[in-house]
């Protein structure tokens, strides 16, 4: 598994974040947040050794306003379960591609109700046409998910942090 990220935690222990270790490290540097489960290997620097953080906790609570995630390649796999949206594949991350539902030269736009997850015999075999126009159907309506169900996704596929998903 990646060891180059970490899980913060607010204060009462709810997963808010997911940041580089660096980032991590710094919060513990600067007395905001502390170590509450330590990943594989250690941080060394010519005057300390420190455990690499996997999970910090925030010492202060803090209020994170629930914003719309970004539209990104990783985002729309998570959200299509790295999962072909046309036959059902699912190949590894790397043969997966993005399909505009209403092609770009059609005036799709980049945004989370026109992108899905396609392999990519799906994605060349759809083209440049609607879905309707390749006579190709769509195993789920595309929409924008929430903050939270996108930082549950990622939490469950993460072994360690999977003790800190909503219940």
């Amino acid at each position: 598994m990646n060891e180059s990220r970490a899980l913060v935690l607010n204060a009462s222990y709810e997963p808010i974040q997911i940041v580089s270790v660096e980032r991590a490290l710094k919060l513990v540097f600067l007395a905001k947040a502390e170590i509450v489960e330590a990943g594989i290997g250690q941080i060394r620097s010519w005057l300390t050794t420190v455990a690499r953080p996997s999970v910090i906790r925030l010492l202060r609570y803090v209020v994170v306003p629930h914003r719309q995630a970004p539209c990104t390649r990783r985002g729309v796999l998570l959200r299509d379960n790295f999962t072909c949206q046309y036959c059902g594949a699912t190949p590894a991350q790397h043969l997966l591609t993005l399909d505009h539902v209403v092609p770009r030269a059609s005036g799709g736009k980049m945004n989370w109700e026109n992108v899905v997850a396609a392999c990519k015999s799906c994605n060349h075999a759809k083209g440049n046409r609607t879905p309707q126009e390749a006579h190709m159907n769509l195993r789920s309506c595309p929409q924008a998910p929430s903050s939270i169900s996108m930082m549950m996704n990622a939490l469950g596929r993460h072994p360690t942090w999977q003790v800190y998903t909503y219940r």
